[in-house]
């Protein structure tokens, strides 16, 4: 009995554009209200939560979940607004900064949750979580 059990788990990851850093390091570069999270790249918004490819996270965890590079769906979107060049997201305990949106449809998507969502806070609903 001296073998270990091991689980291998595949991480989702992307790697930057050049186009990503460039609005990386802009967005990076701005003040915002209050501390930032993470910055976020190729979003869309997706049951009420934002998916996206994390960049800076102040707190990447202890297996690197949210190193640079990884893909992360945020909790439920509390607030949207738009922050000098730049939409913010605050969730319930987090701030993330969009740098970019996914081709296509994150813009459309951030649209279509404003316009659904207004200025109220609607939970992801269980059939989609």
């Amino acid at each position: 009995m001296d073998d270990i059990n091991t689980v291998a788990v595949d991480l989702h990851e992307k790697r930057y554009s050049d186009f990503d850093l460039l609005r990386i390091s802009k967005a990076v570069s701005q003040d915002y209200d209050g501390l930032v999270t993470a910055y976020l790249v190729n979003v869309h918004i997706h049951a009420c939560s934002a998916v996206g490819v994390v960049f800076g996270h102040i707190c990447p965890g202890p297996y690197q979940r949210f190193a640079d590079g990884r893909l992360i769906r945020t909790s439920d979107i509390q607030s949207v607004k738009k922050e000098g060049r730049f939409w913010v997201i605050n969730t319930v305990n987090s701030k993330y900064v969009i740098a970019t949106f996914r081709r296509d449809v994150g813009r459309r998507s951030l649209r279509e949750f404003m316009r659904i969502a207004g200025d109220r806070y609607l939970p992801t609903p269980d059939r989609l979580q």
